[in-house]
């Protein structure tokens, strides 16, 4: 992190309520138990437990300054032991240092969201520009009023782009999100039914996607996938908006798309350049996801030969449509997270691979409010007739029976019940898609798969 102290305090708007000599800091922490010397340690206020009570305990394990927004302690027993600054809203006060940051470092930022895809979507952007740029990419989920800040955070002057993901559950968070981050540019995925329980209506999703520009002007580019029909109609005076997909009337298009186990090969089509790329990632939907990276890097003026061999440095988020394979079986391991589009496109890479018998174990979508019978029925509709044998654990195994059909599906409550036949229903040589909401916590269920003999 490179400022200073005084720009620190000035960046949180806030009060040092308690000082120090030591005024050197270096990497920022929220979880008292993982405190590294000289950190700054954020304080956050949570349901279960509020870690402005630890604030001392972490200045003891070496943290040179607590930023809090109570002060539940004695000061006197904080002193010598490090700072303690005083802020009205510990998270907001994160967002606002780090937009003070962005906005010191001379970099572009690129924000990436959608209801299903950012992810790998973010992962192909950094990719493909990385032959040209010094490129930083969000870790994991750190897509939040929290996590995106201690990304922020992490960027030097070294970095020429950052490729920043953003997730929301309601509206107002993606606006708090690109106002710390200030993006240049921004690419949506699509608009499908993820958290439509807090939102309602997909009309509400695509508007809180859309926060990702509010803070857009003319020389900021929103770039869309416009085979998802809310996105495609998307138009405005304000910014300019540039469209992917398989249509010729498209910015950038894909054509002579073939799908094989592991991979896909597609031309990619920009104005008059083409090039023919053989993408490491299996499925359909990386075609899409590839296309708004090209977009993305072609404003950024890499060729499409730098492009492709940027893929060369591809680094997958873990736990997304990972292959695993044992002495019995190969395992899909795609249990981060769910949607009902997610899923399909899962199901779609299962049907690529060569197999004895295609299984898909599938558990529960969350978020998806009074959508949540019918998306379930509809995933089991649409797996008719392209897996052998479907696997549902959770408590929509009935809807998820009401579209697939009572043949070849069993059921489970849980996954300590399905672990009791789990001998029972693998054979050797299966082919194994997992894949369900996050808090399902189906890594569970590939390690379980993985010690099958």
């Amino acid at each position: 992190m490179e400022f200073s102290f005084e720009e620190l305090v000035r960046a949180l708007e806030g009060t040092v309520v308690v000082n120090n000599d030591n005024k050197n800091f270096k990497g920022t922490c929220i979880d008292n138990r993982k405190v590294t010397e000289d950190c700054i340690f954020f304080a956050i206020k949570g349901e279960r437990f509020n870690a402005n009570n630890v604030a001392i305990d972490v200045l003891e394990k070496g943290a040179s300054i607590a930023v809090v927004d109570e002060v539940n302690f004695k000061k006197e027993d904080a002193e010598g032991k490090g700072i303690v600054i005083k802020v009205d809203n510990t998270v907001k006060a994160m967002l606002k240092l780090a937009n003070f940051y962005r906005r010191k470092l001379n970099l572009k930022v690129i924000g990436v969201t959608g209801s299903c895809g950012k992810t790998s979507t973010k992962d192909l952007i950094a990719a493909v520009l990385s032959t040209k740029y010094n490129v930083f990419k969000t870790e994991g989920n750190f897509n939040s009023e929290i996590g995106l800040p201690l990304m922020i955070l992490q960027l030097t002057s070294e970095h020429d782009v950052a490729v920043l993901e953003m997730g929301m559950s309601d509206l107002g968070e993606i606006k708090r999100l690109a106002k710390a981050a200030e993006p240049d540019m921004a690419a949506i995925t699509n608009i499908g039914l993820s958290h439509l329980e807090n939102l309602k209506t997909q009309d509400n999703i695509l508007k809180a996607k859309m926060e990702i520009t509010e803070y857009f002007t003319k020389d900021n580019i929103l770039v869309v996938n416009a085979e998802d029909e809310r996105l495609k109609k998307l138009n405005s005076n304000d910014y300019k908006i540039e469209k992917i997909g398989y249509n010729h009337e498209y910015d950038v298009y894909a054509s002579n798309i073939i799908l094989r186990e592991d991979s896909v090969k597609f031309t990619a089509n920009c104005g008059n350049d083409k090039y023919d790329f053989e993408l490491p990632m299996a499925g359909k939907h990386n075609v899409l996801n590839m296309m708004l990276a090209i977009d993305i890097a072609r404003n950024l003026n890499v060729s499409l030969k730098e492009m492709n061999d940027g893929l060369a440095n591809l680094k997958a988020t873990s736990m997304r449509l990972e292959v695993e394979k044992t002495d019995k079986i190969t395992i899909i391991n795609d249990c981060y997270n769910a949607s009902p589009d997610s899923m399909k496109s899962s199901i779609e890479v299962l049907m690529t691979k060569a197999a004895m018998r295609r299984v898909a174990i599938l558990g529960d979508m969350y978020e998806l409010g009074s959508k949540t019978k019918e998306a379930h029925e509809d995933v089991g509709s649409f797996a008719k007739g392209k897996i052998d044998l479907l696997i549902v654990i959770g408590e929509n195994v009935d809807n998820y029976e009401n579209g697939f059909g009572n043949e070849n599906i069993r059921k489970f409550a849980s996954k300590d019940d399905f672990f009791k036949e789990v001998d029972s229903l693998i054979n050797k040589d299966d082919v194994i898609l997992v894949k369900a909401s996050r808090g399902m916590k189906f890594e569970k269920v590939t390690s379980k798969l993985k010690e099958l003999k």
